[in-house]
């Protein structure tokens, strides 16, 4: 009930996404210049211009920075919109970090998730003190100061801030006690371990390097993933055709091999297919993420077509690479 205020906005808002029809015609256009009047129709239109294609990216991130910013002022539980934005926090946890290490500037790359501001996040990584970030994340900082200490391969930054991401999206979703929300969570860890575990196997990584990459927060035991990393692709992907996720990965799956580009299309599709059930809720906090994840959708089949259409990619290529919309 906590949510009776907000959704109503929220069913609003949905009327400003980009239909299932829109994007078909979108697709068909044959230049950059005729997509730009298509856009015109849409809540785009005050970024359609002569030359938008160059700032059309920044424009998106300003649209979704002004998302965040409503939403985490307007929602009950502003941990629910975080729950979803904190895959940025973490990116520029990272990109920071690596900022601070080196000495560079990567201000360019923060992306604001409406919760932690640019200044805080780099002060919480110089100090390794904020009364801003939660412990849990402070916690983190540490680990990777630490490392950091110790080593100077960039690539242990990136590895720990993700291992501590799925395992507070894990926690997270725990706490807040939502069982679609919690599922769908899981689904993401599974996917995620699944894909990292295939990409260590194909690369002949180590058992000790895999141990460090695979999260313990899904639902396929850490263990049942790093007996296959000393073996083949051929024995891990029949075990993959065992999992409750066999339907997903029996699309990517041909002939001894696994098309882990294709596999992320359709995980993104497969974790939209959870915020179905929101168009018939009227409470709850899953009409919020359903939009949330709308958008995110649909920002990057605007992102593939604008580009597409610049480098000239034909109607094939582009509708392969186009996520599953979420029509209202």
């Amino acid at each position: 009930m906590n949510y009776h205020e907000l959704n109503p906005l929220i069913r609003g808002r949905e009327l400003e996404l980009i239909s299932k029809e829109t994007f078909t015609q979108m697709l068909e256009e044959d230049s950059i210049v005729s997509l730009g009047e298509r856009l015109k129709s849409t809540i785009y239109q005050s970024y359609i211009y002569e030359g938008f294609e160059e700032d059309f990216e920044a424009n998106l991130l300003k649209e979704r920075s002004k998302l965040f910013h409503w939403l985490k002022e307007n929602a009950p539980e502003p941990e629910i919109v975080w729950i979803y934005t904190m895959r940025y926090t973490f990116h520029n946890l990272k990109v920071l970090t690596k900022a601070e290490m080196t000495g560079q500037d990567f201000d360019h790359l923060y992306v604001y998730d409406g919760f932690y501001t640019l200044e805080t996040l780099k002060d919480a990584i110089h100090t390794q003190v904020s009364a801003q970030v939660p412990e849990n994340l402070m916690k983190c900082i540490r680990e990777v100061h630490e490392y950091c200490a110790e080593s100077s391969v960039l690539q242990g930054i990136d590895i720990i801030y993700d291992r501590y991401f799925l395992t507070e999206q894990r926690r997270l979703g725990e706490k807040l006690g939502y069982p679609e929300l919690l599922e769908e969570i899981v689904a993401f860890i599974d996917l995620t371990n699944i894909t990292t575990t295939a990409r260590g196997i194909l690369q002949k990584r180590s058992l000790g390097f895999m141990t460090t990459v695979i999260s313990s927060s899904g639902s396929i035991p850490k263990e049942t993933l790093l007996s296959f990393v000393r073996g083949n692709m051929s024995e891990y992907m029949q075990f993959l055709l065992t999992t409750i996720y066999n339907e997903l990965l029996k699309q990517v799956i041909h002939d001894d091999t696994m098309d882990l580009v294709k596999l992320e299309q359709l995980k993104d599709d497969y974790l939209s297919s959870f915020y179905q059930a929101a168009q018939t809720q009227a409470f709850g906090p899953l009409p919020l993420l359903a939009f949330l994840n709308a958008k995110e959708v649909e920002s990057k089949n605007l992102r593939l077509l604008v580009i597409g259409k610049r480098n000239n990619f034909s109607m094939d290529q582009l509708k392969e690479r186009m996520r599953q919309v979420y029509d209202v």
